[in-house]
């Protein structure tokens, strides 16, 4: 049952009163962030003439970067967690065009550092031997000097700013708000409400009957709004598109990567890793349709457990005692942080009415980060909570142990982080597990996370290519174009054992991810590096552990490559992938005998 929020007990909310402790708080915060651009213009002309004006320009920086993340994460998980609220989602408005105005008023920095030469800069270095702090930070800026345009023109790019965010945000508002779906009904003719957060865990219910009504009545809806969906995603391309463009990117996917210094290779080799290793996954799909004993294996039976009923339900507050148990490899002053975050209302648990679907961590340097759950007792949310809880400790320990600089990460590695503790818990379960029927429960599970991860992540990381590729070349995105490439994907990547369902060929509508500009390639490499990782520290204790934690201390000290090579993996071969997939496999065969 789904409860109001003011129903739910305190406990299991998030305290944003950490952030600002009331809401004219926040809006007296906002307006003295808003009275503080002029500042930043005042140095125009001064930074590249002096190394103090320059020392003092990028203090100044870090200033209003720790003012704006505050009021961004105030007015996010404020809106986040009733979306239904028109203050709120105005609360995120107005920050943004604050953030918006400042990146317009700053915009001329980029082009006036881009003039100072390199002796210069290394005269400046010496003056103040302060701004050596920030020479990586410079560095990152220099290397990008073919990419950054005229002070006009940069300023008429962060001007657009705000206007390439409303693809995003308008599917959010009317996925989360606007969007209701019909009842799905059991074998029993009972109703169940279906909602963005009820849906995939209908889709593991072992009522074949549920899982066909909820996937045809989320679908149909979908489906009844495809143009508009394909719209929206049609217009986050074109935007995309216009910045690498403007930028003199070769494409939209060169400078996503560019921005997070990952070489476009590792996008390509990973779709190349995954394709070579396309027969594991036909192969797990035959399995699960003989283990499922069904004449035709669906899409809706793609989640369910194929061992039979088994009582993995938890309460929230058993699956915080769960993971602790999982996380103890991890040292006695990570364990400590994870449970003072459990215990200190970092997280807001359950599912209300306008609530954002999913799930996710967010936070930033001088504040607490925080977590969004939809916790419906599953293994699945266990899950959730643990690789959620790695994003925190990651956020955590980079902002205690860096500047405010370099205190943020790539969302490359960000994935590494929470992946890390999956592999970690599934590694637990797998260890404290004697019962037959509960292992390969475990392993089915884990088999299911190569599948959704490596797999399904890949395949949408193939499908935003293919969409950004189509809109590169002057084409349309019309429903039926993503509607067909989605199809194909689905059937290149299941194979043969499964029945392609029309309603599969609608589910790009429903995922959020497309509009975060080539993210979900990392969900993918992350969870190889994780597997790699994971292993590191169970075999090899604590110099595992150190070199870990240093990894996650790090933020963006190097560049994410680098920060993973000293942790143990090289993410720049396709080896860790190709490693992965081939313990997939091996998966894939133990089920099969266990389950004879």
């Amino acid at each position: 049952m789904i409860r109001n929020r003011d129903e739910i007990e305190l406990q299991y909310t998030w305290d944003l009163a950490r952030m600002y402790e009331s809401d004219e708080a926040f809006e007296l915060a906002l307006e003295n962030t808003k009275n503080s651009i002029p500042a930043i213009a005042e140095y125009q002309g001064k930074i590249s003439k002096s190394a103090e004006a320059l020392y003092a320009y990028l203090k100044l920086e870090d200033e209003f970067t720790l003012s704006i993340e505050r009021l961004i994460n105030y007015a996010g998980r404020k809106s986040d967690q009733d979306t239904r609220v028109a203050k709120y989602q105005n609360y995120h408005g107005q920050v943004m065009s604050v953030y918006v105005a400042a990146m317009s008023a700053s915009a001329w920095a980029t082009p006036e550092l881009l003039s100072i030469d390199e002796t210069t800069l290394e005269r400046y270095y010496a003056a103040v031997p302060e701004l050596e702090v920030y020479r990586r930070k410079l560095d990152m800026i220099m290397r990008k000097r073919e990419h950054t345009l005229t002070p006009k023109e940069e300023a008429l790019l962060a001007a657009a700013g705000e206007m390439a965010q409303q693809p995003g945000n308008i599917y959010s508002v009317f996925t989360n708000s606007d969007l209701s779906f019909p009842d799905a009904t059991d074998a029993e003719g009972n109703t169940h409400p279906t909602t963005q957060g009820s849906y995939i865990p209908m889709m593991y219910s072992q009522d074949r009957i549920l899982r066909k009504s909820a996937f045809e009545v989320f679908y149909s809806v979908y489906k009844k709004y495809a143009n508009t969906c394909a719209s929206v995603l049609g217009a986050q391309a074109k935007q995309l598109k216009f910045f690498a463009d403007a930028r003199k990117y070769e494409n939209a996917l060169a400078a996503a990567l560019d921005d997070n210094e990952i070489p476009v290779d590792v996008y390509h080799n990973l779709l190349d890793s995954v394709h070579r290793n396309m027969p594991a996954m036909h192969k797990y799909t035959a399995l699960r349709k003989k283990l499922l004993g069904v004449d035709e294996l669906h899409y809706y039976d793609l989640y369910v457990p194929i061992v039979g009923d088994m009582d993995m339900t938890f309460t929230y507050d058993e699956a915080c005692e769960l993971i602790l148990k999982a996380l103890k490899p991890m040292g006695e002053d990570y364990c400590a942080t994870v449970k003072h975050a459990l215990e200190s209302r970092w997280i807001d648990v359950y599912e209300n009415p306008g609530k954002r679907s999913g799930a996710y961590s967010a936070g930033g340097y001088g504040m607490t980060p925080y977590i969004l759950l939809n916790f419906h007792g599953t293994l699945n949310d266990v899950f959730t909570l643990i690789h959620e809880m790695g994003h925190s400790m990651h956020t955590y320990y980079s902002c205690k142990n860096q500047p405010i600089a370099y205190s943020g990460y790539s969302i490359f590695v960000a994935e590494v982080a929470s992946t890390c503790n999956e592999a970690l818990l599934m590694q637990y379960l797998l260890k404290n597990t004697t019962d037959k029927a509960k292992r390969a429960y475990l392993i089915n599970y884990f088999m299911e996370q190569f599948r959704t991860t490596l797999y399904r992540q890949t395949m949408f990381a193939e499908f935003e290519l293919k969409l950004n590729t189509l809109i590169e070349q002057g084409q349309s995105a019309t429903s039926d174009a993503l509607c067909e490439i989605y199809g194909q994907l689905n059937a290149d990547y299941y194979g043969e054992s499964i029945v392609p369902d029309n309603e599969i060929s609608y589910e790009w509508a429903r995922i959020p991810h497309f509009y975060y500009n080539y993210y979900v390639y990392q969900y993918a490499t992350g969870y190889a590096a994780a597997i790699a990782l994971s292993e590191k520290i169970l075999n090899d204790g604590e110099e595992a552990v150190n070199k870990y934690l240093a990894f996650l201390s790090g933020g963006s000290s190097e560049d994410p490559i680098s920060l993973l090579k000293k942790a143990g993996v090289d993410m720049a071969t396709s080896a860790p992938v190709d490693a992965a997939l081939s313990r997939f496999d091996k998966l894939v065969d133990e089920m099969a005998e266990l389950m004879g």
